[in-house]
């Protein structure tokens, strides 16, 4: 089996951007974005979802941490469907519920080509440290289409945001392991269309 493993680089006036990302990893990560609470969840997001993942990014964080998280979602979405390939033989569905406390997220996954992103989520707080929360939705919807995947995020209860967004990269990670994996009865690619 080939390596499923990708790097992407994107460059803009807004941002600098390296991401190295493998999906049959052991959830090691290297992060270095000057947006710490993006590193924490991004860090869940790969030890749950078992990849081997390094971003390095250096963006306009003077002005507010939105390019740059918006630019991160765009490379990890782009480095999720190179490192996929052609797609044979994977699961292709994912699904994972993740409690934290008294929060229950929800992620389901649809690696079909067919990009969307349902977002069922509202949080109680604006801010999580220096973090603007409505930045999950932006981060979500970008590797949602980057990745050119159907992604529903459902955050079913919770009272402390910390712990809602925590759910949610856990699930995100748990269902994208789920759905990249490699299943030994799929012969060729998972759809009666014959493509992804």
């Amino acid at each position: 089996m080939r390596e499923r493993t990708a790097e992407i680089k994107r460059k803009t006036n807004e941002t600098d951007i390296v991401v190295r990302l493998n999906l049959d990893g052991t959830g090691r990560t290297q992060l270095d974005t000057g947006v710490p609470f993006l590193e924490h969840m991004l860090d869940l997001f790969a030890k749950h979802g078992l990849f081997d993942l390094e971003v390095t990014a250096r963006g306009d964080i003077h002005i507010d941490d939105h390019h740059t998280v918006e630019d991160i979602g765009i490379c990890l979405g782009m480095a999720l469907a190179e490192a996929l390939g052609d797609k044979k033989g994977i699961r292709r569905y994912g699904n994972a519920f993740v409690p934290m406390d008294e929060t229950l997220g929800q992620v389901v996954v649809d690696l079909s080509n067919r990009p969307h992103l349902e977002f069922r989520a509202e949080f109680p707080d604006r801010r999580v440290g220096t973090f603007t929360v409505e930045l999950v939705h932006e981060f979500f919807w970008k590797l949602a289409l980057s990745a050119r995947m159907n992604l529903h995020i459902i955050l079913h209860y919770g009272r402390n945001t910390h712990h809602m967004i925590e759910s949610l990269f856990k699930a995100a990670g748990r269902a994208l392991d789920e759905a990249t994996q490699i299943d030994p009865r799929v012969k060729g690619v998972p759809s009666s269309k014959g493509v992804l």
